[in-house]
């Protein structure tokens, strides 16, 4: 008889994740070594120099780490952008008084934590399927048929597993967009029937190759409501796959840490893998995230192998067999070309996406860009391991504006030069230097203290004393390690606001922290055994786009409501909606946060909440929906009249198969589960929440 999961652990998985989900979304991570086992609590000498190359006049946020408190910084003074209040004030609207239901765009009756299998919405709100895994959207592409799957019909279709969802305009194509969307990883269990992953075919791992990568697709709106759907034939509309054509480029480019015997030039390379979330750049492309890349090779050996989480022994799915690529044996720098952010130009179907080695190498979960006064971008970024660490990189280049082909070409060039960091935070409060790790509200009433950016590399100039800039850049957690960078509760989706410059960092969990011979709690991670998460809020000094400082609070904590461990940026949890496992994160045009939720821990299924950043009811969180059984919620789009979500893995959950699946969604009984994107909007045909 035919084990269909013969691996599957018995244990507690992290968060509210399945087994199923934990084995092919990221090769049982959680269960495996956790990759930093480094020592780095010491990097004096090398923030000595960070902070001595900015005068404390121009960094006002920056403090020794020794020091206790912080002068705040003030973002966009005296650069015409939005003004944030010091992150010691509650940023209330002056004189104001509460508005109808909630802060505008959060004006509707919060989704009840359930059970559904359905995506379930608040009351007055529609929704619609956008397009679903396997829809046609290349000329020539079948329609998809379950029991027909072919590679040669999976690259011309909706890819497996949407994630990072971007919509972005199409000028002269009235009521209509173009939807940019990530495919994160394949669950040949619930995508083939009888699947035995002792002896993959090859026909099916190479349609698991196919239904990797990026979806380019027109969309059409109705002009009556904030229904959209998917053109299946468009001049734009693309796919990208895991054999696809992809450059490197940057500094690292060509670096014999990424030759192979295919590539002796180290810049070509075939495709893109485990694309997460992602970011839009104001020159119009979008970034992608290849985050848990390490699963996809089998035996690793070397020291930075284990550094980055891949094994010793075969591989899940068992590519190694049909392309020696994916064997660290017979390619050992082939994994290197994987873990960067991808740069896609999707206004220009022949261009070849570009991996930016300049923003460093490791598990991406995101990258989240934004101009300086001056116009450089500023990319912030998270690595989504527990104990792994918060970058950015700050671009020497200035962007141009306009359309022209001069500026385009340019632009695309913004992102391969520029420096590095990564980030070293400090709190404020006694009581947590030890690591108590109760999740208790400090004395002063805030988790929250100040950070220093540290400097990793420059260009082909590195600042790791006993590395080279090309091991930076290709091995850039161990750079993290030397220098000393604060580990994290899994630093995941990461979004700058476009009004106030406040950065926002969901840290998703981390239930190894605090066990023994692992870190305890810090003030930026206050609870030990952590399962709900965290997000995190940052202010610079924007008008120094080379600041070394910064100061940070966390502005949630967590959890049930109802828990004393938890924390809403102070408004009264009484009125706030239970969440946990934050994940995404996107703004709305009002300056509301929203999140999505990932492997939700309180007993309901994930969902995507919106959150007050400003005025008195800063802190005021509300569920807007729920996803069905099994699935996690990605994306988010927010416009004006619709909410966009990715329904990442519905029905991956124990003992599911594609003969037995758990989900009958979207398409009801009998049919085959298959991942979706979801439109919501007002029945009214009103904006969203207000």
């Amino acid at each position: 008889m035919r084990r269909l999961l013969p691996l599957l652990s018995t244990k507690p998985h992290a968060g509210g994740r399945s087994a199923l989900t934990c084995r092919y979304r990221c090769g049982d991570a959680c269960f495996q070594e956790v990759p930093n086992t480094s020592d780095n609590e010491y990097a004096g000498d090398i923030i000595a120099r960070a902070l001595s190359r900015r005068s404390m006049v121009r960094t006002a946020a920056v403090v020794t780490v020794a020091s206790a408190a912080a002068t705040v910084p003030v973002l966009g003074a005296g650069t015409g952008q939005a003004v944030a209040a010091p992150l010691d004030q509650r940023g209330q609207r002056p004189g104001g008084g509460r508005g109808p239901d909630g802060a505008r765009g959060l004006r509707f009756a919060p989704v009840a934590p359930n059970k559904k299998d359905a995506v379930t919405v608040p009351s007055g709100y529609s929704q619609n399927i956008v397009i679903r895994w396997g829809d046609p959207i290349l000329r020539g592409a079948p329609t998809f048929r379950a029991e027909r799957q072919t590679a040669k019909a999976q690259a011309g279709q909706f890819g497996y597993n949407n994630d990072f969802l971007s919509l972005l305009p199409l000028p002269g194509e009235r009521g209509r967009q173009l939807m940019v969307a990530n495919h994160e990883y394949t669950d040949e269990v619930l995508m083939f029937r009888g699947y035995d992953p002792e002896k993959p075919t090859r026909e099916q791992v190479e349609i698991a190759w196919a239904a990797h990568g990026l979806s380019v697709v027109a969309v059409q709106e109705e002009r009556r409501t904030g229904r959209i759907i998917a053109l299946s034939r468009h001049p734009l509309n693309r796919r990208l796959t895991a054999t696809s054509a992809f450059e490197m480029t940057g500094p690292a480019a060509g670096s014999p840490l990424l030759r192979t015997s295919v590539d002796r030039s180290g810049v070509r390379v075939r495709g893109t893998l485990n694309n997460c979330a992602g970011g839009e750049t104001p020159w119009g492309t979008t970034l992608h995230g290849e985050e848990n890349f390490n699963q996809y090779f089998a035996h690793g050996s070397s020291a930075t192998d284990k550094r980055y989480g891949i094994g010793t022994g075969p591989s899940e799915r068992k590519w190694e067999r049909f392309d020696k690529r994916f064997d660290v044996r017979q390619e050992p720098n082939e994994s290197h070309r994987f873990g960067w952010v991808v740069e896609l130009d999707p206004y220009d179907a022949d261009s070849v996406p570009r991996k930016r080695t300049a923003l460093g190498r490791f598990k991406h979960e995101a990258a989240a860009p934004r101009l300086t006064e001056d116009g450089r971008p500023v990319v912030y970024m998270g690595d989504d391991e527990r104990f792994d660490y918060f970058y950015k990189f700050v671009s020497s280049k200035r962007m141009k504006k306009g359309t022209s082909r001069a500026a385009r070409e340019h632009n695309l060039t913004l992102l391969d030069e520029g420096t590095l960091y990564v980030a070293k935070l400090t709190g404020d409060s006694p009581e947590y230097a030890a690591g108590s790790g109760t999740g208790a509200l400090p004395a002063d009433g805030e988790f929250d203290g100040s950070g220093v950016w540290i400097p990793l590399a420059t260009g082909d100039v590195s600042h790791v004393p006993g590395m080279t800039s090309d091991e930076v850049y290709v091995f850039t957690r161990l750079a993290g390690d030397k220098v000393g960078a604060t580990k994290m509760d899994r630093p995941e989706d990461v979004e700058p606001s476009p009004r106030t410059g406040r950065v926002y960092l969901a840290l998703t969990n981390n239930t190894d922290r605090g066990k023994p011979g692992k870190p305890g709690a810090d003030e930026a991670n206050p609870r030990n055994l952590n399962k709900h998460g965290q997000i995190l809020e940052l202010a610079e000094n924007w008008d120094d786009p080379a600041s070394d400082g910064f100061a940070w609070r966390l502005f949630l904590v967590a959890g049930d409501p109802k828990d004393p461990q938890t924390y809403f940026a102070g408004f009264p949890k009484e009125r706030v909606s239970p969440i946990s496992c934050p994940d995404n994160v996107a703004f709305d045009p009002h300056g509301n946060l929203w999140i999505s939720t990932d492997g939700n821990q309180l007993g309901s299924h994930d969902g995507l909440f919106g959150v007050a950043t400003h005025g008195e009811r800063r802190g005021e969180l509300k569920q807007f929906l729920t996803v069905p059984i099994g699935a996690e919620t990605c994306g988010p789009v927010i416009q004006d009249r619709r909410v966009l979500v990715a329904v990442q893995h519905p029905g991956e959950v124990d003992g599911a198969s594609a003969q037995k699946p758990a989900s009958a969604w979207p398409d009801g009984p009998g049919r085959m589960v298959r991942p979706s994107v979801v439109a919501v909007w007002r029945k009214d045909g009103a904006d969203i929440g207000v």
